[in-house]
C-alpha cells in the first residue's frame, strides 16, 4: 500500500517538474532565441563523439549509452547555465534584484534586504557571513555613495571590530554586474568563526534597520512604488 502511494505521488510530481522547466524554457528562450539549437547542438555532438569512439574501437552499444547519458547530462548544464543567464538579464536594473541574488547566496550568509533607500528607490542590502559585512547597493552610483557611507557610519558604533565590505551593483567601471555578485561574495577572504557571525548578527539586528516594521516583497520590487514618507522634524 505505501510503495503504491510513494507512486501515486511521484506521478503527480513528475508533470510539475516538466512544466517547470517548460516554462523556465519559455522564460529562458524571450532572450535566448537560440537556445533550443545549442542545447540539441550539444546534445547530438556528444553522443556522436561517444558513438564513434565506440564504433573504432568496436563497442558502439556500450559507448553509444555512455553517450546517451553523458549527452543528456551535458544538455541539462547547457540549459541550467543560458537559463540562468537570461533570468539575470531580465533582473537587472530591476530595484530589489540584488537582493534576490543575495536570498539565495547559501548557508552561512543572513541578508537583510533594504536596510537604506531613498526616495529615487536607490537601496542598500546587507549581508552577513565569514567574509563580514557586506554592503549591497543598487541604483545611480552617486546617490548610492552616500548612503553606503551613511549605513557604515551607523554601524562602526556597534560592529567596529568587523570588516566591511561594499559592493554597487551594476555595469559600470568598479561596479559588479548582478550575475557576479554571488561569486564576488564567496572570493572574499574568510575572517570570522561561526559563533562571530551570530554575534554580529545580533548586533545588528539590534541596532534595527529601515525596513524592521515594514513589510517587504521577496525579489525585485515594482517600479514607480513612491517611498513613505519619515516623520517631519519639529
Amino acid at each position: 500500500m505505501a510503495r503504491k502511494e510513494t507512486t501515486a505521488a511521484d506521478a503527480a510530481a513528475n508533470p510539475g517538474r516538466l512544466k517547470q522547466i517548460a516554462l523556465t524554457y519559455k522564460m529562458t528562450r524571450r532572450t535566448d532565441s537560440k537556445i533550443g539549437l545549442v542545447i540539441a547542438a550539444v546534445g547530438i555532438v556528444t553522443f556522436g563523439v561517444f558513438l564513434a569512439i565506440g564504433l573504432w574501437i568496436d563497442h558502439p552499444v556500450y559507448l553509444g549509452i555512455l553517450g546517451f547519458v553523458l549527452a543528456f547530462l551535458a544538455m541539462a548544464i547547457v540549459f541550467g547555465r543560458r537559463a540562468e543567464r537570461a533570468a539575470f538579464g531580465q533582473m537587472e536594473g530591476q530595484p530589489g534584484a540584488a537582493a534576490a541574488v543575495l536570498d539565495k547566496i547559501g548557508r552561512g550568509w543572513t541578508t537583510t534586504p533594504a536596510v537604506a533607500m531613498n526616495r529615487s528607490q536607490d537601496v542598500v542590502h546587507r549581508t552577513v557571513g565569514k567574509a563580514g559585512i557586506v554592503l549591497v547597493a543598487e541604483g545611480n552610483p552617486n546617490r548610492v555613495k552616500p548612503l553606503l557611507a551613511a549605513e557604515k557610519k551607523k554601524m562602526a558604533r556597534i560592529v567596529a571590530d568587523v570588516p566591511v565590505h561594499d559592493v554597487i551593483v551594476g555595469t559600470g567601471e568598479g561596479q559588479v554586474e548582478l550575475k557576479k555578485l554571488r561569486t564576488t561574495l564567496l572570493k572574499l577572504p574568510r575572517v570570522l568563526q561561526g559563533p562571530q557571525v551570530t554575534a554580529t548578527n545580533d548586533r545588528l539586528k539590534a541596532m534595527g534597520d529601515l525596513m524592521s516594521n515594514m513589510p517587504l516583497p521577496k525579489g525585485p520590487m515594482p517600479k514607480n512604488v513612491r517611498m513613505p514618507r519619515g516623520p517631519k522634524a519639529r
